[in-house]
């Protein structure tokens, strides 16, 4: 296969660890006899000082034109100020929006070399292996928003909108994850007081009744769903709900594996390329130093070949190659609880060793 992937490293730690995922993909090229064409592009705060805005327009092109793209991260205190025209995260948003990318798909998979590296007690965490599908397009990220007043009475507000097809495709592709998998669905939301809410219970509950009547399909609030995903994560198999909660609810299970660096996402949409990241940030405070954790970028990687190319026996090796260096006791700082650790390019060249054996 030839395959045109565009890296978009973006700022802080985003192209160490990019780069050590790119390798990983050369080297899976190399293996299975593929040729994967790499082109590098702005995004974030390093694209504000270059260009002016956080996602040019030749960073777009070129990602339309994608088989799928690898992100890093963006973001930093240099681009914190709120009053500043523009901010790297919105070069986040704008790409999702100009590729159409609904859907992020982030797995919460508990790898039995790091239970021990959980905040929580073993009993409570051990076999979780959760999929949360997230709206990434809709809902308050996207809704109307805007100030009013001066001084003291000066008022914000931002709109939550979903509408019937945006709840549709989700809670769709959400049921079909689930079919291969345990069969069961939980969606979430805050019916109860919020009207968007209440459309997307009712529209999800009739999806899964006239499409998926198969599926163990059940629905909790999301407030209660932030209490089980500390005291019964294993009960979770397969979790749809919309961008804000998803947004809070999955760097929340992210701490149930003990780190973000171990957690891939996938953004993907109707039809187009796929975009790939960890769901961690920039780490402004370690970038340059070679001690990010690369192994969330590299499982990212790994989701690229299986979602966008169709190379499951190649995301499988990538997988089992990560498998295989926790299992032999290789660690980062972030999860070796003050025992020896590696730096960033010595676990990615640990996981290309294990992928060439």
């Amino acid at each position: 296969m030839k395959a045109n992937l565009v890296l978009l490293p973006g700022d802080g730690i985003g192209p160490e660890i990019t780069q050590q995922a790119a390798s990983v993909l050369e080297a899976v090229a190399k293996r299975f006899g593929h040729e994967f064409e790499f082109r590098s592009h702005l995004i974030g705060g390093i694209a504000i000082d270059s260009t002016g805005e956080p996602l040019p327009a030749a960073t777009i092109s070129a990602c339309k034109d994608a088989d799928a793209i690898l992100l890093g991260a963006v973001g930093g205190p240099k681009w914190d100020d709120p009053s500043a025209k523009t901010r790297p995260e919105a070069g986040l948003l704008q790409i999702r929006k100009e590729l159409g990318l609904f859907a992020n798909l982030r797995p919460i998979r508990l790898f039995d070399e790091l239970v021990d590296a959980s905040p929580l007690k073993r009993e409570i965490i051990e076999g979780t292996d959760i999929l949360f599908l997230r709206e990434l397009t809709g809902g308050i990220y996207f809704g109307e928003s805007g100030r009013s007043g001066e001084g003291s009475s000066e008022s914000a507000y931002q709109s939550m909108v979903y509408s019937v097809p945006e709840v549709e495709r989700i809670v769709r592709l959400a049921a079909q994850a689930a079919k291969g998998r345990q069969n069961r669905l939980t969606s979430v939301d805050k019916a109860n007081v919020l009207e968007p809410s209440r459309l997307w219970r009712q529209v999800a509950a009739r999806v899964m009744a006239e499409e998926f009547p198969d599926v163990q399909y059940d629905v909790v609030l999301v407030d209660s769903m932030a209490m089980h995903l500390i005291n019964r994560p294993r009960d979770f198999d397969v979790v749809v709900t919309s961008n804000m909660f998803g947004d809070i609810l999955t760097d929340e299970a992210s701490m149930l594996p003990g780190s973000l660096g171990m957690l891939p996402s996938a953004s993907l949409g109707s039809d187009g390329p796929g975009l790939y990241e960890p769901i961690h940030g920039s780490a402004p405070d370690i970038a340059g130093q070679d001690i990010a954790n690369p192994l969330a970028t590299i499982l990212a990687a790994a989701m690229l070949l299986r979602h966008s190319l169709s190379l499951n026996e190649e995301a499988e090796a990538i997988e089992s190659a990560v498998s295989q260096v926790l299992a032999d006791g290789l660690r980062t700082a972030d999860i070796a609880r003050g025992s020896e650790s590696l730096g960033t390019q010595a676990m990615g060249q640990a996981v290309i060793e294990r992928l060439s054996n």
